[in-house]
């Protein structure tokens, strides 16, 4: 199993990646395996601004549907048009090509409070 430690995870298995005041949201490849095969992501979010913990979408499995939370507080920038057509982006690739929304973040500092790639892994048991 792969834990980037260029990003930061959130104790619901969502990982942010920052770029400036900027960052790209997805799942954790943990996460997508406890999923199994993912058919559908809905985000209505776009251009909305939300707090760090809210609800910013859906994620459908084959067996089931999850709540998607804001690692961060932040407005909604992007969506990442791929997994509209391809929702299976998520399984294959959830740190690249399988990221879920770009945020402007409101407050770059509460990335600090999230977790390192040690540290999820402490959380999950790996």
């Amino acid at each position: 199993m792969n834990f980037p430690s260029n990003i930061r995870y959130s104790k619901d298995h969502e990982w942010i990646r920052v770029e400036g005041s900027n960052a790209f949201v997805g799942i954790t490849e943990f996460a997508q395996g406890e999923l199994g095969d993912i058919v559908f992501v809905d985000i209505g979010t776009r251009g909305d601004t939300l707090d760090k913990e809210a609800v910013f979408g859906t994620i459908e499995a084959v067996k089931t549907v999850s709540d998607l939370f804001m690692p961060v507080g932040g407005k909604v920038m992007e969506l990442n048009s791929k997994i509209d057509t391809h929702p299976e982006l998520v399984n294959k690739d959830p740190y690249g090509e399988g990221w879920l929304i770009k945020i402007s973040m409101a407050n770059p500092s509460e990335v600090n409070g999230l977790l390192s790639a040690d540290d999820y892994k402490k959380m999950i048991g790996k």
